[in-house]
């Protein structure tokens, strides 16, 4: 048995510099730069914004709960706001999202609620929300896995004439494992509506990318697959959305996959357990801080009129109520059942399994971890 698949020679090669859109000054780019893409219009460009100084407010917020014990680790996304709301903006509420353990600001631009996004990394539930009803799979902790989720998905939905993109992030150093690999090969040799989103902060933890690859950049890899690769300053939203959003409507209409290297930078530690002052300089984090994603579009809105004083206080208060909001249900007590454990773990329940629930149901009745809670206190 063979499937129709098309095979078409997809040479697209990537620009040997990130292509922009706005210059680190917030000045519109013209000429070669931008790869032949044009700047979205302005009331696209005040919503991302709006959406960045929301996220990054809520990344903020989280980052100080986790100091103070509220959650047990948060992985920060400040200054890779233009990576992860820019392609995500691109989809259709109909079109799926496969987000990464780090892309929490991704799951609330999609509509999910905050105590929703953090019940895993307080350890509440693997996954607090409904995945279906949001289009966004599970946040994936090992890397790459998700990415062949995503493959699966969109060629399910191929075979189905089921006309939906899925977008999946990856890290720099996701790029090196097997498992993105076959995600890229597989897409590209069945013309999956697939668009890899790789956010190249330049550290897989604290490995630099010339310790990782020597491809002169992560977008080079596309073409060896088969599929067209571009090279963007990730910290550019309105070049990130762009890019995706021609990328997700080729997928859209039978075109295929596309590779999109977002060159960006992770300001904050891996996760709260991370030394970064280890493997990095302070001089290159101010350096980066200067290319702010915020700042950069805002000079932009300002310069064109379209960012009024009221606009901005409107939108810091509706960031300063999504943090309140945030910390309302953070230092909550979430109210947990220990035999959840054993909930949707098998479609028929094995007899070791019961059990295994039948002995922690024994020591809860006996009341052996309200003893072991007292003695702690």
């Amino acid at each position: 048995m063979s499937l129709n698949v098309e095979h078409a020679s997809v040479r697209t090669l990537p620009s040997e510099k990130p292509l922009r859109l706005l210059d680190n000054a917030g000045h519109a780019v013209t000429g070669s730069a931008t790869g032949g893409f044009g700047l979205p219009d302005t009331e696209t460009l005040l919503e991302l914004y709006r959406k960045m100084v929301v996220a990054r407010r809520f990344d903020v917020q989280v980052t100080a709960l986790t100091k103070q014990g509220r959650l047990a680790t948060y992985p920060s996304a400040y200054g890779q706001e233009a990576c992860e709301i820019g392609a995500v903006a691109a989809l259709a509420a109909e079109d799926w999202l496969f987000p990464t353990y780090r892309d929490s600001i991704a799951l609330l631009t999609r509509g999910i609620e905050p105590a929703d996004i953090l019940q895993s990394f307080r350890g509440d539930w693997h996954n607090g929300y409904d995945q279906h009803a949001h289009r966004t799979a599970a946040q994936a902790t090992p890397l790459a896995t998700q990415a062949l989720h995503a493959v699966g998905l969109s060629h399910a939905a191929r075979l189905r004439h089921d006309p939906i993109v899925a977008l999946t992030f990856l890290g720099d150093g996701a790029t090196s494992e097997g498992d993105a690999h076959e995600a890229f090969n597989f897409a590209a040799v069945w013309q999956t509506p697939t668009v890899f989103v790789v956010q190249n902060n330049q550290f897989a933890i604290s490995v630099p990318l010339e310790r990782q690859t020597r491809a002169a950049t992560l977008a080079d890899k596309a073409v060896g697959y088969g599929m067209p690769g571009y090279h963007v300053d990730g910290n550019d939203i309105a070049a990130m959305y762009a890019v995706t959003s021609a990328a997700v409507e080729r997928a859209r209409s039978g075109g295929g996959p596309t590779l999109i290297e977002g060159v960006t930078y992770r300001i904050e530690a891996h996760t709260n357990s991370d030394d970064p002052t280890r493997y990095r300089a302070a001089r290159d984090v101010e350096h980066w801080k200067r290319r702010d994603p915020i700042e950069r579009l805002e000079k932009f809105l300002v310069s064109e009129g379209a960012l009024t004083e009221a606009m901005r206080t409107e939108i810091t208060d509706a960031a300063e109520a999504l943090a309140a909001r945030t910390r309302d249900v953070m230092t909550t007590e979430a109210e947990l059942d220990p035999l959840e454990l054993f909930d949707h773990v098998y479609g028929r329940e094995r007899a070791a399994l019961l059990e295994q629930r039948a002995a922690l149901e024994a020591e809860i009745a006996a009341g052996a971890f309200a003893s072991h809670e007292g003695a702690a206190r």
